[in-house]
């Protein structure tokens, strides 16, 4: 079996332990992290039973499959989302299956941004390696209003670190979100409004969807406190376009911490959140860990031995298998 694995941009997957579980196929992992054209992928992926994608770096569309005529099989780590053309893989009788999310990485990750971007470490580090001492004055988060806006498995894990670091915590999303987050004693926000008004920490922790993209506007933002810190390692997209470079500028929020982009991987280092004075930004860091890594490629491994022994599991698609290729 041919199988082939894009855009392992760290040079890691052969070193995970779940990586013997491919023995014995043909594997062709690909680490370029610059976005490939059409023809590229195409030939990358020439041959291949199966493609196992490392969460949404490569788009799969229709035009790239009608290239890849004996693709079977599509393996996701984690869930699909909007890079991958369901309908297109089903019309064509190729199988997608789905793995599983954690929330650990993330919410630990959201964490260290809040601790780091709060008692301003980079600025202090990067000045003391040039022989500076203390150049500036970080806040401790205890007694500062945590609100997070999703309260699902990483807006809950937050929350719990919250009480850790004697931070009340107030909550915006679905109705039944918030009435999650006051079954565990914490604060529902009164109106989106107030949410980012009372908030000194705003962390965004929703999935990008048709009903999310660009949900945060330059009004919300604009009612945040002007020392407020605003926290993003979902998705770039909840943010509507130019709206966080506005709000900086304008001072509401006075800080931002961002592990996100509309175009990813940024190679740019003029890019101009990364030139911000007051936004700390990490590459996109939330699920790459090792434990998440086997998890997340472990079960994405399954799939492709499960499908290609006749006993397809975890399908997206299941329809497709009438017409599999």
């Amino acid at each position: 079996m041919r199988i082939a694995i894009p855009d392992d941009y760290q040079d890691v997957i052969r070193a995970l332990d779940c990586f013997a579980k491919l023995a014995g196929h043909d594997v062709s992992v690909f680490h370029e992290p610059q976005p490939a054209s059409l023809e590229v992928l195409a030939a990358r992926f020439a041959g291949a039973d199966a493609l196992v994608l490392t969460r949404e770096r490569t788009r799969i569309d229709a035009a790239l499959l009608d290239r890849l005529p004996n693709l079977k099989l599509i393996s996701q780590t984690g869930k699909v989302s909007s890079h991958l053309d369901l309908d297109a893989c089903t019309a064509r009788g190729i199988v997608v299956t789905e793995g599983r999310g954690s929330p650990v990485a993330p919410a630990e990750l959201a964490w260290t941004l809040i601790l780091n971007a709060r008692r301003q470490l980079v600025p202090a580090i990067d000045a003391f390696r040039q022989g500076q001492w203390q150049v500036n004055l970080g806040h401790a988060v205890a007694g500062q209003v945590l609100g997070i806006w999703g309260y699902g498995k990483i807006g809950q894990r937050l929350a719990r670190y919250a009480q850790a670091f004697d931070m009340p915590v107030l909550v915006w999303g679905s109705e039944a979100s918030r009435a999650r987050a006051e079954a565990d004693g914490h604060r529902a926000a009164a109106s989106r409004e107030a949410f980012f008004a009372e908030a000194d920490i705003v962390t965004l922790n929703l999935r990008l969807a048709d009903s999310t993209r660009h949900g945060v506007t330059f009004d919300d933002l604009s009612r945040m406190k002007t020392d407020a810190l605003l926290v993003n390692v979902s998705r770039a997209e909840l943010i509507a376009p130019g709206a966080l470079l506005q709000a900086l500028d304008a001072g509401r929020p006075g800080y931002a911490a961002v592990d996100v982009y509309e175009q990813e991987p940024v190679l740019d280092p003029g890019h101009p959140l990364l030139r911000h004075p007051r936004v700390l930004c990490t590459p996109h860091l939330g699920y790459v860990e090792k434990n998440g890594y086997e998890l997340y490629f472990g079960d994405a491994f399954d799939n492709v031995l499960a499908f290609f022994a006749g006993a397809p599991v975890n399908l997206a698609n299941p329809q497709a298998l009438k017409a599999a290729r």
